[in-house]
């Protein structure tokens, strides 16, 4: 089996805003407040960081922030999906230039490929690092459900090393895990799932709770890979709600309104994303509340 990129909690971390302006200083707290959480890695432009609707500049400069707050501390991978095969390769020696430890690379959406052209999208970005790419399956936002079987043959290219698998789907999940053997290290990015991809035999999950919680999803995690599954079961459950309202609305929408909640960022998106409405909101807040993750008001 090939070496893996990382066991435990990945957080897919949030891009900060103030204002029409990226929030540096706040990203930097949030990746120390982070790595102290025991992060196990850290993701930066996946998702939940809104890369849609971050300018190419601030790309840069977000990724530049990132490596150089992270300083080796924990991996760093870096979002760089497109549906454009060339930019996806663009992006992808951009983050390698500036210091990215790996990449995460979203199946191209909206176009719709084909299994051949699948293959041939990543192979073209894998050929143009030098750096571990983490393969991105979410079809609920791409349209594109990545057959196991095409995951099987990208994993013989030595820099595709990994899946984030986000279908919903208990039965695709079972037939990525028969599929991939030791393959390729499989992460679970459906939080509420975490428990049944690691039963299956995932090596950690990629998470948005991580966020807000990063201690409790490192814990999660690491508990079953050591044996522990009772303790594993009782986080995924004592979680469970709080990744319902995190959920209740398209991410990060929810996660920002709660690390605002927490103090730790301005709950700023960026359109067509608004912030949560409040009956979503109030039922995150007591969530918070009951996992003493904020206080209680008075």
């Amino acid at each position: 089996m090939r070496e893996n990129l990382f066991y435990g909690c990945g957080t897919a971390l949030v891009t900060p805003f103030r204002g029409r302006r990226v929030d540096y200083d706040a990203l930097e707290k949030l990746i120390d407040w982070q790595i102290d959480g025991e992060a196990d890695a850290l993701i930066v432009l996946g998702t939940t960081g809104e890369p849609c609707t971050v300018t190419d500049p601030e790309r840069g400069a977000i990724i530049e922030c990132a490596v150089a707050r992270v300083a080796g501390r924990v991996p760093l991978y870096v979002g760089t999906g497109s549906n454009c095969t060339r930019t996806a390769a663009e992006r992808s020696v951009e983050a390698q230039r500036l210091g990215a430890d790996g990449l995460l690379v979203v199946t191209p959406y909206y176009n719709r490929a084909s299994r051949a052209g699948l293959v041939e999208h990543y192979l073209s970005v894998a050929d143009s690092v030098d750096i571990p790419i983490i393969v991105y399956n979410v079809p609920a936002r791409t349209g594109v459900n990545l057959p196991p079987e095409v995951m099987r043959e990208l994993a013989k290219h030595p820099l595709l090393r990994g899946l984030k698998e986000a279908c919903p789907d208990p039965a695709h999940v079972m037939r990525v895990y028969e599929a991939m053997g030791d393959a390729a290290a499989v992460y679970c990015g459906n939080d509420d799932q975490a428990l049944l991809h690691m039963a299956l035999g995932a090596r950690g999950v990629i998470s948005v709770t991580a966020n807000v919680a990063p201690r409790q999803m490192h814990a999660l995690a690491l508990n079953y890979l050591r044996g522990e599954v009772n303790a594993s079961r009782a986080l995924q459950f004592s979680l469970l709600p709080l990744m319902r309202a995190l959920f209740s609305e398209v991410s990060p929408i929810p996660v920002k309104a709660a690390l605002s909640m927490m103090g730790m960022i301005e709950n700023t998106l960026r359109l067509p994303l608004t912030p949560l409405e409040a009956e979503k909101a109030a039922i995150l807040r007591r969530e918070l509340e009951r996992l003493r993750l904020i206080g209680r008001e008075a």
